[in-house]
């Protein structure tokens, strides 16, 4: 799931808009709980999420607090954090290496969180989503789980600042994967050299598989 800028394509015309934010400064290595409430706060109104989550607001955060606590176990595993000039959280990525999944005892921590965090809807389409998306993973790629700028961001240039940089600094000779359900990234998405492998239906959602070569 991915949702980079929730206003205009965060590229080139973005980043020289007079509103740009100008002061940013990056960390390579947040904690879970930094990224967690900056990416439930983008992903408001994404369509993966707002069918995973009900739209509830509640759900959708204790939904990203529990899989980016469980994504924290995998060995590798990458968060990238951008914050304003008073050190306020703007932008956050998180990507998974290349085959890599939680142990089991980490999956059952995340269904129980999940489950009582967020209910059993959820938690059983969150499963039918993985089950698709992750289905066609080129291998040795790197998986893209979730890219989002602050709604109050959005529009200024963060959102393809971010994607530049963990493009460049992610070492992923196997290329890069991800999905969205909004049709309007994907053409964000080929600006940055991603192409689509697959388009595939999960319940309501029309879910595009895209990747990018190294």
């Amino acid at each position: 799931m991915s949702e980079p800028d929730a206003g205009p394509g965060p590229g080139p015309d973005a980043d020289a808009g007079p509103d740009r934010l100008d002061r940013l400064d990056r960390d390579d290595a947040p904690p879970p709980a930094r990224c967690a409430p900056v990416l439930a706060a983008a992903f408001v109104r994404e369509p993966a999420m707002t069918w995973i989550a009900g739209g509830s607001d509640r759900v959708r955060r204790a939904w990203f607090s529990a899989t980016l606590r469980t994504h924290a176990t995998l060995p590798g595993a990458r968060r990238h954090l951008l914050t304003d000039g008073a050190g306020r959280p703007v932008a956050a990525a998180v990507l998974t290496p290349p085959a890599a999944v939680p142990s089991g005892a980490a999956r059952s921590a995340w269904a129980a969180r999940t489950l009582v965090g967020c209910g059993p809807r959820t938690l059983v389409r969150t499963l039918r989503y993985l089950h698709a998306a992750e289905a066609g993973i080129p291998a040795g790629a790197w998986t893209l789980e979730f890219i989002g700028v602050q709604p109050e961001a959005a529009g200024r240039g963060a959102g393809g600042r971010l994607l530049s940089h963990l493009l460049a600094a992610t070492p992923a000779p196997g290329g890069i994967f991800l999905t969205t359900a909004d049709e309007a990234n994907v053409r964000l998405y080929h600006r940055f050299g991603f192409t689509v492998l697959r388009r595939l239906t999960v319940g309501p959602l029309e879910v595009t598989a895209m990747w990018r070569p190294a």
